[in-house]
């Protein structure tokens, strides 16, 4: 991996765990308010699992292979 693209993944992953934690903040909002939508609740928690899904592939990638 080259030294722009491992930037680029560092980038997006900063994007992603934003998006993560503005949706855990939104999900929050929801959930206490008195008319909670639980279809729109339910899809920003599936968005935020896939978030959490490609961040976690990302910071694998990131990784250096370590061969024993």
């Amino acid at each position: 991996m080259t030294d722009e693209e491992e930037s680029a993944l560092r980038a997006r992953l900063a994007e992603l765990r934003q998006e993560h934690g503005d949706l855990d903040l939104a999900i929050a909002a929801i959930a206490s308010s008195t008319h909670c939508d639980q279809i729109q609740l339910t899809r920003l928690k599936k968005r935020k699992l896939q978030l959490k899904d490609l961040i976690a592939r990302i910071e694998d990638s990131l990784l250096p292979d370590i061969t024993a």
